[in-house]
């Protein structure tokens, strides 16, 4: 099939059109630069023969997500959108680098980078994620490079909201990458199905081939659907990549998204245990973690009216509280005042008087150790309940069945966010939520477990290692 030609670029105020730099099926991309601030930009610009009310919404929902979400350092940064002067829709884009898509598919990238790219790419899904976005289309060739080497997502064109996900029709897929129940109409798109693209991705990145092209053999589209649905991922084929990366993948894409990581984020934490085991630096994690930092501006209003109602109340409270301590403070000035005074009646003598002194004195004495020993107390408790300590797992029991041991706990201390990090004596790996972990497992072996609590991809002190002779 013959190649169109580019359209022609329009003429946009404020921009002088350079060349083009590519083509899709929606759009043009072309090299601008930018009058002031003085700059090179990518513009990506609707073709006028696609253009109806159903692409305009898209475009519009494509440059207001981009917008939401490209302050994450991890997706594409947009500028700015518009309608050029022919009716086209248009976005302005930061100046991104493709030769990602094509450096992997002729040269071996080396497996720390891939990871390296893997978890901040991974960041920037499970970011959108997080602001109620699918992107939907994930693969290689919608990974750029900045002018320094970072990895950002692009293309949210047929990105979708989660809530919106079940009644959306498939706009357009990328067969080598899209989860199997996404390529049998089972859904649009959903969170499982995302880290099904991402570990796709990054399996591509690793292997120079998408996980089911088959080197020669057939690889039309029929082809690799019929594959993909049965799920059997080949070997990557590279003596430098770790078997724990291996069967990390193979699980993130079963064909049962129920078997897969729960999140993105759960995926990469897996890529920076690998990172660990190779003895590279963990590449930190990318995850806003304010709420209005992935809010919209209308969800800022709205957020902003309810705090204000809400926080009404909290004034009130801290009013209460100082007016509380005022009062005890000025009872103590009240009795010190009098007692300063001298004799409040004709009937007490100054033997009593100062008595009286003596013991209020030695009560407040008492009282003022006492606070302040109150104080050291609740500031101990406060301490030990802001610390940031990771837990540690100390109470690993085991339970055998005819072909496996599992291993239990109790759960330590986990917050929000927080993972188990099981390692095998065979030098297996895995990263999970649950308190429980299988091993298979036949007559005379000796199973081994040692789990540490992974948190924000650092790890805590493991616990002791827990060991089964396996009789059957």
């Amino acid at each position: 099939m013959a190649r169109r030609l580019p359209s022609q670029p329009p003429v946009l105020p404020g921009f002088s059109n350079i060349r083009i730099l590519g083509s899709g099926g929606f759009a043009d991309v072309f090299l601008y630069e930018q009058n002031m601030p003085r700059r090179q930009v990518a513009v990506k610009v609707m073709l006028s023969e696609v253009v109806n009310d159903q692409v305009r919404q898209m475009f519009q929902a494509e440059a207001n997500l981009m917008a939401q979400l490209s302050a994450h350092p991890s997706i594409l940064t947009v500028y700015q959108a518009s309608v050029s002067s022919d009716g086209r829709p248009y976005l302005v884009m930061e100046l991104c680098s493709s030769s990602l898509s094509e450096r992997y598919r002729r040269e071996r990238i080396p497996v720390p980078e891939v990871l390296r790219i893997a978890v901040k790419i991974g960041s920037a899904i499970e970011t959108a994620h997080r602001a109620g976005v699918l992107h939907r289309d994930i693969k290689p060739s919608n990974i750029l490079l900045t002018a320094y080497g970072h990895p950002v997502l692009s293309d949210f064109g047929i990105a979708s909201t989660l809530s919106e996900a079940d009644t959306q029709e498939s706009v357009g897929l990328s067969i080598p990458w899209s989860a199997p129940e996404v390529l049998m109409d089972e859904t649009p798109g959903s969170i499982e199905s995302e880290v099904w693209s991402l570990a796709a991705t990054v399996y591509s990145l690793l292997a120079g081939r998408s996980p089911f092209e088959v080197p020669g053999e057939s690889n039309k589209s029929a082809d690799l659907i019929s594959r993909i649905n049965r799920a059997k991922v080949q070997p990557i084929g590279r003596s430098d990549v770790p078997p724990t990366l291996e069967r990390v993948l193979q699980r993130a894409m079963s064909r049962k998204p129920e078997a897969r990581p729960l999140s993105a984020l759960e995926l990469v934490r897996e890529f920076q245990s690998v990172e660990t085991e190779l003895g590279v630096p963990q590449t930190p994690i990318e995850v806003a973690m304010d709420d209005w930092a992935l809010a919209t501006v209308s969800d800022l209003e709205d957020r902003t009216r309810v705090r204000a109602v809400s926080g009404a109340a909290v004034p009130t409270k801290k009013r209460r509280r100082r007016r509380v301590q005022a009062d005890s403070y000025s009872t103590v000035g009240t009795v010190l005042r009098q007692s300063a005074a001298g004799p409040q009646s004709s009937g007490t003598s100054p033997i009593a008087q100062s008595r009286k002194m003596r013991t209020l004195s030695l009560a407040l004495v008492v009282g003022a150790v006492l606070v302040v020993g109150l104080g050291a107390i609740a500031t101990i408790v406060l301490i030990k309940a802001n610390t940031d300590a990771i837990p540690t797992v100390t109470d690993i029991s085991a339970t055998t069945s005819s072909d496996a041991v599992t291993f239990t706990w109790s759960d330590p201390g986990l917050t929000t966010g927080d993972a188990y990090q099981i390692t095998t004596g065979a030098g297996g790996s895995s990263i999970q939520q649950a308190a429980a972990y299988r091993v298979d497992a036949k007559v005379g072996d000796r199973v081994c477990v040692t789990v540490t609590v992974n948190r924000e991809g650092k790890t805590g002190d493991a616990s002791g290692e827990k060991c089964v002779d396996f009789g059957g």
